[in-house]
C-alpha cells in the first residue's frame, strides 16, 4: 500500500506491505530531497482499496505462509495453545461418540 513516510510503520503485521517513494533530484551539483511522492491525497482511494483486500484475506482465517507452521513456532504460546486444543478437542469428542469408537481413536483414558 502507498503510504507518505509519516505513516509507514505498520500496525498489522499480516498486511497490507507498506511502500514509500522517496524522490531526489541533483542541483547545482547537490543532491535535494527526499520528497515524499505518496504523501499525496490522490493515492487515497488505492489505499482505501489496499485495506479492503486485506480485510477481506484476513476474513478467510489465517494461513501458511504466511508464518512459520506451528510446530516451527516455540518462540510464541502457539505450541501451547495448540496443545491445549487438541486436549480439548478430544475431550469433546470423547463426550460424544460411543465407547466402542472412542476406544478405535484411541481416546480412552
Amino acid at each position: 500500500m502507498a503510504v507518505s513516510f509519516e505513516k509507514a510503520t505498520p500496525s498489522r503485521f499480516d498486511g497490507p506491505p507498506r511502500v514509500i517513494a522517496a524522490g531526489f533530484q541533483i542541483a547545482e551539483g547537490m543532491l535535494v530531497g527526499p520528497r515524499d511522492h505518496f504523501d499525496d491525497p490522490a493515492f487515497d482511494e488505492a489505499r482505501r482499496k489496499a485495506n479492503y483486500v486485506a480485510n477481506y484475506m484476513r476474513a478467510h482465517g489465517p494461513f501458511e505462509p504466511h508464518r512459520l507452521p506451528l510446530d516451527e513456532m516455540e518462540y510464541t504460546t502457539l505450541p501451547q495453545v495448540k496443545k491445549k486444543l487438541e486436549v480439548d478437542s478430544k475431550l469433546l469428542i470423547k463426550a460424544q461418540l460411543p465407547y466402542e469408537m472412542r476406544e478405535i481413536l484411541g481416546l480412552v483414558i
